[in-house]
């Protein structure tokens, strides 16, 4: 019984590890090749007593799909993201799996019901105790998105779009 056991756990932890190995190296891919797209954010309070210094992402209206009369938004899918000249995203529609223009992107989502809030997966950035300061300024969530929508938040920009780096 004690071999058993002993098989079932270190299976377990086997599984978990390569899972766990699995989503870093996906992670890992996006951040080498995905496409640096630019979310505009809606002002938010940038610190927590509880969890220390950390930025809660909201984004702006124009980055976000919202359910119609016509249409009710799914829990879970994929928007379709415009992008200007200078990478800042819009919302154009919900990706119904057409080709994609070449100032388009995939981007995965989540819906919060019964308000409907929209979830990007990218929802808060911690930053060092102190610089809360020069975080203030972010104006832009920055992500990497690969060709399936899934995305991963590289820092916050200013109003020009440069990423904020505090020294």
């Amino acid at each position: 019984m004690t071999r058993l056991r002993n098989a079932v756990v270190l299976l377990g932890l086997i599984a978990a590890l390569t899972a766990a190995g699995l989503t870093i190296r996906a992670k890992e891919r996006i951040l080498a090749d995905g496409r640096i797209v630019l979310l505009e954010l809606a002002p938010v309070d940038p610190r927590s007593l509880i969890q220390g210094d950390y930025m809660a992402l909201r984004y702006a209206p124009k980055v976000l799909p919202a359910a119609t009369a016509e249409t009710e938004l799914p829990v879970a899918g994929t928007a379709v993201l415009g992008l200007d000249g200078t990478g800042v995203a819009f919302y154009r529609r919900l990706d119904r799996g057409d080709p994609l223009a070449a100032d388009e992107v995939r981007l995965r989502y989540r819906s919060l019901l019964p308000h409907g809030d929209v979830r990007y997966g990218a929802e808060s950035f911690f930053f060092e105790e102190g610089l809360a300061e020069a975080y203030q300024l972010a104006r832009f969530g920055v992500l990497k998105v690969d060709a399936q929508g899934n995305s991963v938040l590289v820092g916050l920009a200013d109003a020009e779009g440069r990423l904020i780096q505090p020294e």
